[in-house]
């Protein structure tokens, strides 16, 4: 059994309320490691940082301090060439995607992100990667990760926002049944679908929580605590729980 927590959608920006929300969950992440099976990895799903400025992502550096590995994959709200100056020393405009591979299972952060654009879309190059890269690990567990949710879930102003090229997305999921499940960010609420007859996870936001149409027609929902997911990978099958933590 491997257990891998998630958070998405950090939006740092120089405000104490967002640093607050994301120390929050990683102090909870702490206390689990802590009193608990430890957990194998953390995954953080996009929008890092609000804007994308080179400051943000300084303040990210300095706060996201933690003993996990982590994959981190881009959001809409991040920038390339600055999240690369800040982690690597060297700028550069393609897209960032990295691998962690752990005893029973390779976890995969794919870059959704289209620089300048709401929406996302995995290139070419990136779904090549990928396919190499699960080709390589030989029959082993794979769970992927990145910003877009690929299946509109009922959000419109969202799902218009949503990943352009699914249906290529979907092949490669249909290719590799080895693949448990594919884990996203980027629309600010948990939520569990279907796509390509894999589970379909999205994270709940760190920043905040946006409503559902049944909601209200406030843009954020005001009574929502910052969140995370815990991913369980056990015997080729994936199941997830959230949290929403009520003091922060």
């Amino acid at each position: 059994m491997v257990v891998v927590a998630q958070i998405s959608d950090l939006h740092f920006d120089g405000t104490a309320e967002h640093r607050d929300r994301v120390t929050a969950v990683l102090d909870y992440l702490d206390h689990t490691g802590r009193n608990g099976t430890p957990v194998s990895a953390l995954l953080l799903s996009g929008d890092l940082t609000d804007q994308g400025a080179a400051a943000e992502y300084a303040e990210l550096a300095a706060n996201l301090v933690s003993d996990l590995p982590i994959v981190a994959v881009l959001g809409n709200h991040d920038d390339r060439a600055a999240y690369t100056a800040q982690f690597t020393g060297t700028p550069s405009i393609a897209p960032v995607n990295s691998a962690l591979r752990l005893d029973d299972l390779l976890i995969l952060g794919l870059d959704s992100s289209i620089p300048g654009r709401a929406e996302g879309e995995l290139s070419d190059g990136t779904l090549a990667w990928a396919r190499r890269e699960i080709a390589a690990a030989g029959d082993v567990d794979v769970l992927l990760t990145w910003h877009h949710p690929p299946v509109t879930i009922g959000m419109p102003t969202m799902d218009a926002r949503g990943l352009r090229n699914a249906a290529d997305a979907a092949a490669l999921v249909t290719e590799h049944p080895n693949i448990v499940g594919v884990v996203t960010g980027h629309v600010h609420t948990p939520a569990a679908s279907v796509f390509a007859g894999r589970p379909l996870i999205v994270a709940p936001g760190v920043a905040s929580t946006l409503n559902l149409p049944v909601e209200g027609t406030g843009w954020v929902n005001e009574t929502q605590g910052p969140g995370l997911a815990f991913h369980v990978i056990d015997d080729h099958r994936l199941t997830t729980h959230f949290r929403t933590l009520s003091r922060w």
